[in-house]
């Protein structure tokens, strides 16, 4: 499709144009496949289609961005940040044990309510037993010390899930075993040699949102119908593009969740923000499907633990966000192919990545 903007009037406009959007409700902020039909098993965009020249210069802002986000950490401005995000939250982090249980217990009778839903809204199911176990969980949030058997519900949930829709498509939701996780360390008041439960929850809503933004890339049509019923979300480029920058951008802030203090917790409320402002768009569906997380963005926000954690170099950055976007790529391709039987040119991609980036 045609560029509706040069490069160099991109590079200006991405950054600031994609901050306002993450605060405004949009349909990139939904799960698409709550809204729209889609294809697990269907043949994705090819490598050689992703690693384009977009691609290379969406992931060298993100990384510009990450290492601005370091730079500023330890500096006389980046601690006044942190101070100021801890004076507004901290009666969410008195109380993020409770923000949790709430948010569970919410988040279990209304699915139970709704019916039919086995984790979201896609997980369909028509067992009684499931609906048990849902009610099961939110009870046990009544207390702390019947946490740990909430924990067990979601973990046979999640399994069911498992058998009933393979390992790849519960690859979008590792988040829920992260929140077991967290459900049973605290309710048994234990950590994970010596890792803290909200740092496993952490960790794993960094990983789902990251598989997430895969899918961006490489089923980047399942959202087109959203775009096209929301033309204005685009920002006036054209939704090919669109796809490539919000998978960029979503994958982007899915890392800084696994990065330092002020990276993390800058990361989550841009997150949050585009999660909760997308429910005044799409309703009680998108509510629903996005209590979860959004109470782990909320909690990861509050949290000022670790303030003496070993600051990560800059140059660090580069590294690991380059790492992580090949890892992750890779590993859902490579999967894809294993399980479904489709087509990977690895090839035709590192010709077309190499060529790209020495030619531009």
């Amino acid at each position: 499709m045609k560029r509706l903007l040069s490069w160099p009037s991109r590079a200006v406009s991405i950054p600031l144009a994609f901050m306002v959007n993450a605060m405004l409700a949009t349909s990139a902020s939904a799960h698409v496949k709550w809204f729209c039909a889609f294809n697990v098993a269907g043949q994705p965009r090819g490598l050689e289609n992703v690693l384009c020249p977009d691609f290379e210069v969406l992931v060298g802002l993100s990384i510009l961005a990450l290492m601005t986000g370091c730079l500023v950490e330890g500096t006389p401005i980046g601690l006044a940040v942190l101070r100021a995000i801890d004076r507004v939250t901290r009666f969410a982090r008195d109380n993020t044990e409770m923000l949790f249980r709430a948010g569970c217990g919410f988040f279990f009778v209304a699915i139970w309510g709704v019916g039919g839903i086995l984790l979201t809204p896609e997980l369909k199911t028509s067992s009684t037993l499931v609906a048990a176990i849902q009610l099961g969980i939110a009870a046990g949030m009544l207390s702390r010390r019947t946490m740990p058997l909430s924990a067990l519900g979601i973990a046979v949930i999640f399994a069911i899930a498992l058998w009933q829709y393979g390992a790849f498509h519960l690859a979008d939701y590792p988040v829920f075993l992260g929140v077991a996780a967290y459900l049973a360390m605290t309710g048994l008041q234990r950590d994970f040699f010596g890792i803290r439960a909200l740092d496993v929850v952490r960790w794993t809503a960094g990983i789902t949102l990251m598989w997430a933004s895969i899918e961006k890339w490489a089923y980047p049509e399942w959202s087109f119908p959203l775009l096209a019923q929301h033309p204005d979300m685009t920002l006036g480029f054209d939704p090919e593009f669109f796809m490539r920058a919000a998978g960029a951008i979503e994958f982007a802030l899915a890392f800084s969740l696994m990065w330092t203090p002020l990276v993390r917790r800058i990361g989550a409320i841009l997150l949050a923000g585009m999660f909760v402002s997308a429910v005044l768009e799409f309703g009680k569906v998108d509510l629903i499907g996005h209590t979860l997380i959004v109470v782990v963005l909320l909690s990861i926000i509050a949290d000022d633990g670790h303030k003496t954690a070993l600051v990560r170099f800059p140059w660090l950055v580069p590294v690991a966000y380059a790492a992580s976007v090949g890892m992750f790529l890779l590993s859902y391709y490579v999967a894809h192919t294993v399980l479904f039987g489709t087509s990977m040119n690895l090839t035709a991609a590192y010709s077309t990545f190499t060529t790209s980036f020495i030619f531009g």
